[in-house]
Formats: structure tokens, C-alpha cells, sequence
């Protein structure tokens, strides 16, 4: 019997060509994008290396801003945003107040030989106590001249760390004010019971679970944060009155949590003066003793573009803790957000 060879299969006419077709295709594809991935990675190097990709060569670098290029400066320094303990740098830097970054700015301003008198330019709801508080001392202890220029929001806590400053600006429109203390206790004991969720706390003392989210606060408990709201508070009214040069008893008057526009904080005396940016760059010349245009800088917190590029791309930033923070953990606050 012969035996039947297996028959070949033809491949279609084609179809080899085809493949690389495809193949070229996608090759053709990729390389720009590839080459884009590249370019890109190259400009980040360059500019890390340039900014110093966060190391602290590359804070605090003051920017030019207007005037003489060089010569007796004035420095400028921006308070945005709520006030926050900690560092930030990169594009979280114009949202938030850090503490510990304004600190270094002020400190770089103050050692700077080039550097006359400092600006501020405030604009923030104020927040954390603490945070407020160690700006504050920051300000006080500088021996240049400071002046504060408030923009839309100066309350709170943004007011109490303008206290140590020489001269205060307001626009006629800002809200100026909200001297005052809070503090939030979130609760969700009627929403874990619809839900069906219980939580076992255990402790060791009766108050150790003090403001829990769980349970309601017992009259007591309310009872004893009032004292600690209190006394923040007479603290708070101490700072203003040794700020402006009041009585303890005008400043309670004014200090029920208000805001003030910025007419207003001038009848009241919370600020010197109404004004603009060119008139607080005026005035701290003025009071630095730069006669003529001053040369005009920026101090800001700036760590390369890798800092850049990680303070966007970070899904655990500084502002969302500082979000998750505020709503659920108990704190003291200088910070008027209604």
C-alpha cells in the first residue's frame, strides 16, 4: 500500500508581507512615542538638576520679582492656604501654609544681607493652632521689618501670625478678623447603627476614648474641652492686644468669631492701613530704610521638578491628609471656614 503523505498547507498569498505590515506599523507607533518618553525624561533630569530636585541647595532661592536687579531688597513671602504643620514643597506649596516651610522661607529672608524688610503676603482661613503659633514666634524673633499685606482672607490663624508684624494692608474688600477657636468632634454612632456596624473600644480610663467618632460626648466631656477651647482662646485675645496695642477688653469685644471687611478692620483698628501690593512693597522700603525703588524678591519653597512632578502625582499629599485630617481627628484650630 502507498502510504499518503500528509498535504501541506498553503500559506495565503500575502499574508508574511502582511505580518511585517503590522509589525512596521506598530514600530511606527511607538517610536514617538518613545522618543516623547524621552525627551521627557531628559527635561526632568535637566531640571532636577538644575533645581536640585528637592535637596536644600534649592530651597528658599529668592526670585526676582520687580525693581533694581539688584540692591536693598524687600521680601516677599505668600501664606496661602489653610495653616498646616509640616514641610510642602512643589505645586502643593501654593495651596497650603506649611509651618516648617515658612519658617525656613522667613529665616532665609531674615539672614539674606540683600534683604531689608519682609513682605507678607497672607491670604488663608488660618488652621492648626500649633502651626500658627510657631510662625508666629518665627515672626517675632525676626529683626527685619515686617509688613503684612492681606488679600482676599485674613482669619483666624492668619491673623494671629501677623501679629508681630510692623504694619498691616488690607484691601478695602478683605475679610479680615474671625479671632477666635475650634475645634470639630465628628460623630457617626446613628450612621454605623444603620449600617449594622458595631465597634468595640477598649480602654484604659474613662476618657481615654474622649471624642471618639463613635459615641456621642457625655455633658462632662463638652464640658472640659470648653476649658481647653477657653483658654487657646484668652491666649488668642493676649496675642491681638499686644499686636495692635489694645486693651484685652476692646479686643474680646471684636473677637466672637467675626470677620471684618477690610474698611471695617481699619475703623477698628485690626489693620494700619488700605492699600495694594505696590503700597506694602512701598512701605516696607519705607521702614527698611531703602530710599528709591527697591529691588523686589520672591522667597519661595521650591524643591526641583521631581518635587513637582511628586507633590501632583502623590495620592497621599499634604492637602488630602490635611482634608482626611480635619474631618476626622480632634484638634484645636485658629480657622474661620464656614
Amino acid at each position: 500500500m502507498e502510504s499518503k503523505q500528509p498535504e501541506k498547507k498553503e500559506r495565503p498569498p500575502g499574508g508574511r508581507s502582511a505580518l511585517w505590515a503590522l509589525l512596521g506599523v506598530v514600530i511606527g507607533f511607538s517610536f514617538p512615542i518613545l522618543a516623547c518618553f524621552g525627551f521627557f525624561f531628559v527635561m526632568v533630569v535637566a531640571l532636577s538638576s538644575v533645581g536640585g530636585a528637592g535637596s536644600s541647595s534649592a530651597l528658599n532661592v529668592p526670585i526676582y520679582v520687580s525693581g533694581p536687579v539688584t540692591g536693598p531688597a524687600v521680601a516677599i513671602i505668600d501664606v496661602n492656604g489653610p495653616i498646616v504643620g509640616g514641610s510642602i514643597s512643589g505645586f502643593e506649596a501654593s495651596q497650603i501654609a506649611a509651618a516648617d516651610s515658612l519658617i525656613s522661607l522667613i529665616r532665609a529672608a531674615n539672614a539674606d544681607p540683600e534683604v531689608e524688610a519682609i513682605l507678607l503676603k497672607v491670604d488663608s482661613p488660618g488652621g492648626s493652632v500649633v502651626a500658627s503659633d510657631l510662625i508666629y514666634e518665627e515672626l517675632r524673633l525676626t529683626e527685619k521689618p515686617v509688613v503684612v499685606l492681606f488679600g482676599e482672607l485674613g482669619a483666624s490663624g492668619a491673623y494671629y501670625i501677623s501679629m508681630p508684624a510692623d504694619h498691616l494692608i488690607a484691601n478695602s474688600n478683605s475679610l479680615i478678623g474671625s479671632i477666635g477657636v475650634i475645634s470639630s468632634f465628628p460623630n457617626i454612632e446613628g450612621l454605623m447603627e444603620e449600617w449594622g456596624v458595631k465597634v468595640n473600644v477598649i480602654v484604659s480610663g474613662e476618657s481615654k476614648d474622649f471624642g471618639s467618632l463613635y459615641r456621642e460626648m457625655t455633658e462632662e466631656e463638652i464640658a472640659y474641652w470648653q476649658t481647653v477651647i477657653d483658654g487657646t482662646y484668652d491666649n488668642f485675645v493676649a496675642i491681638v492686644a499686644e499686636g495692635r496695642g489694645m486693651t484685652e477688653t476692646e479686643v474680646r469685644a471684636l473677637a466672637d468669631g467675626r470677620v471684618y471687611t477690610g474698611e471695617q478692620a481699619l475703623t477698628l483698628g485690626l489693620v494700619d492701613a488700605l492699600g495694594y501690593e505696590r503700597d506694602a512693597i512701598a512701605k516696607a522700603a519705607e521702614l527698611g530704610g531703602i530710599f528709591g525703588e527697591p529691588h523686589v524678591v520672591r522667597f519661595t519653597s521650591g524643591g526641583g521638578f521631581l518635587s513637582l512632578l511628586g507633590g501632583a502625582a502623590n495620592p497621599q499629599s499634604q492637602v488630602m491628609y490635611d482634608m482626611l485630617e480635619r474631618m476626622l481627628g480632634p484638634k484645636l484650630e485658629f480657622r474661620w471656614w464656614p
